[in-house]
């Protein structure tokens, strides 16, 4: 067993759920989103995020996350002053979901193109954190790798060129996984990489030109557990 689940994350408190995992979900939120102008987050909270969120620091937490702060970051406990100070435009609200995660969230982000993503996630102890939904497919993420996610139409031959692509980089694939929504709709496949460190850009761009029914490569690097 890692030394880290026994003693915990290095982290700034005072939970590893709702405040070192919060802000490693903000932070994995981010990464979806990419490099793209923002304009604004929407944070819908769900279960004990919603309810204890103050007092456990969660806010401060997802926003810092959101930042790019990762949860051992001495700036956390200034994270809504600091989001303040570069107009970074968030709101938070709360919702009822059925069957959700009690320490979830779910990340509304939209560019200054008008641009739209929908990420959901949670924190599920320890610090450790899943996402659970991207734009609507259910996916399974841990940001514990290096990790690189397709949206894709669902047609024949899209793994096998990825597959393919990463035999010929020599880039071993730790785990891999598919999503898709209806049969020849749209698709999404999810690789964890055995890699020490992200992989650089090269890696996506590749990917993208691999098969013609790729449409988008989320490339998530920066959800690690210390700060830069």
């Amino acid at each position: 067993m890692p030394l880290t689940e026994i003693i915990g994350p290095v982290m700034i408190g005072p939970s590893s759920s709702h405040t070192a995992g919060a802000a490693r979900l903000g932070r994995l939120a981010l990464a979806c989103w990419g490099e793209d102008p923002l304009e604004s987050v929407e944070i819908f909270l769900r279960g004990s995020f919603a309810y204890t969120s103050y007092g456990h620091g969660t806010d401060r937490a997802l926003v810092a996350g959101l930042l790019g702060m990762a949860p051992d970051d001495m700036r956390l406990r200034n994270a809504l002053s600091i989001a303040k100070e570069l107009q970074f435009n968030y709101r938070f609200d709360v919702e009822e979901v059925d069957g959700a995660h009690p320490n979830s969230a779910r990340f509304v982000f939209t560019g200054k193109d008008n641009r739209t993503l929908e990420v959901i996630g949670a924190s599920i102890g320890g610090g450790a954190v899943e996402l659970q939904e991207i734009d609507g497919f259910k996916v399974s993420v841990s940001g514990e790798l290096p990790s690189l996610i397709t949206i894709h139409r669902d047609t024949h031959g899209v793994v096998a060129a990825i597959t393919k692509l990463f035999a010929e980089m020599e880039i071993n694939i730790a785990t891999l996984s598919l999503y898709r929504k209806s049969k020849g709709g749209m698709a999404s496949l999810v690789i964890e990489l055995d890699l020490p460190s992200p992989p650089d850009d090269s890696v996506k761009q590749a990917m993208e030109r691999a098969h013609p029914s790729i449409i988008r490569v989320l490339p998530l690097y920066a959800q690690g557990g210390t700060s830069k």
